[in-house]
């Protein structure tokens, strides 16, 4: 199964406000639109304000409430940066955010620990999609976290 593909950063936050209704979190999407306003757009020089398709790049970062904290920064080239519970995964492409967002709200998302080497990693799989895995340093327990474990 495919993940559906989101054009555009206003398609995702589309997709994360519907997910945000299903499970009744608490929404908060701030917008930054324009290479003067985007993170990776402005140190661009004068033949970066434009996308290649000719529109504004548009930057989106969405907070949800409830446990656990999930943040997402929606990037204009097309990838996301997550964070739950204080865990980063960068690099998520566009198209799996719904699925990574619905992912730790289903109970898919999980840590699993080892005894050698030591550690424990947050891990969550995307439906019809890749495993998304980071390691979670000790001393960020959280109670969330630490309900997950498997």
């Amino acid at each position: 199964m495919a993940l559906p593909h989101l054009p555009s950063t206003q398609a995702a936050v589309g997709a994360v406000r519907a997910l945000a209704e299903e499970f009744r979190l608490e929404i908060t999407v701030t917008d930054d639109i324009g290479a003067d306003r985007t993170s990776r757009h402005a140190s661009a020089g004068a033949s970066g304000v434009l996308d290649e398709d000719g529109s504004l790049p548009h930057e989106a970062f969405i907070e949800l409430g409830g446990s656990p904290h999930l943040s997402v920064q929606l990037h204009p080239e097309g990838d996301a940066r997550i964070t739950v519970d204080g865990i980063e995964f960068a690099d998520v492409p566009r198209d799996a955010v719904p699925g990574f967002v619905r992912a730790v709200h289903t109970g898919l998302a999980h840590v699993k620990g080892r005894f050698f080497p030591p550690g424990q990693w947050l891990i969550v799989p995307v439906p019809g999609g890749e495993t998304y895995k980071e390691l979670v340093p000790t001393m960020t327990l959280t109670p969330w976290l630490s309900s997950r474990f498997r």
